[in-house]
């Protein structure tokens, strides 16, 4: 079946599409969920919730661009939506260290997908946030600012300080593992 007629299947609000449709991508969103969420229940709700926008929003997709791409852009304003009912903040965290050295490239080869992830979902929220949208889903500061109510210096801030934190768990790391 081509992702054509899946799509005009669920135009139509035909289940057996729509569970074909869910299937084949929540797996993929739901990583996606899982990133910005503070649990498992939570991505779950995010996940479903954001299936339910994409099926109710689906008639509305032009057949332009990636339906991938559009649903995952669903998916993200969702969890974002989420997490600003839980009155999201956007903190500053002091700093131990002056400077941080710079990472080896070799630290990264060393770190598996998943132990990067756990790295980045134990970053402060608002640094998590704004790290997922520019680095992962490729989000402008610009756009990030859009989203978030913020003005893009903080979402450029965040970035920064998410980095740092994230070079000083990669280096923490290393040093266990040597």
């Amino acid at each position: 079946m081509t992702e054509f007629e899946l799509i005009k299947g669920c135009i139509k609000q035909n289940t057996t599409y729509q569970r074909m449709l869910f299937e084949q991508y929540a797996g993929k969103f739901m990583t996606v969920c899982t990133r910005y969420a503070n649990d498992v229940m939570e991505a779950e709700d995010m996940l479903q919730e954001g299936f339910i926008r994409i099926f109710n929003n689906i008639h509305q997709f032009k057949f332009e661009g990636s339906f991938e791409g559009w649903m995952r852009r669903i998916v993200v304003n969702v969890a974002l939506k989420h997490l600003q009912k839980k009155k999201l903040q956007f903190s500053e965290i002091k700093e131990n260290h002056a400077d941080t050295p710079a990472i080896q490239a070799y630290a990264f080869n060393h770190l598996g997908e998943e132990e990067l992830l756990k790295l980045i979902n134990q970053l402060p929220e608002g640094y998590k946030i704004v790290f997922n949208l520019n680095v992962i889903e490729g989000y402008s500061h610009e756009e990030i600012a859009k989203l978030l109510n913020i003005q893009s210096s903080t979402s450029r801030s965040q970035l920064v300080k998410a980095r740092k934190m994230l070079q000083q768990q990669i280096l923490q790391l290393q040093k266990i593992a040597v």
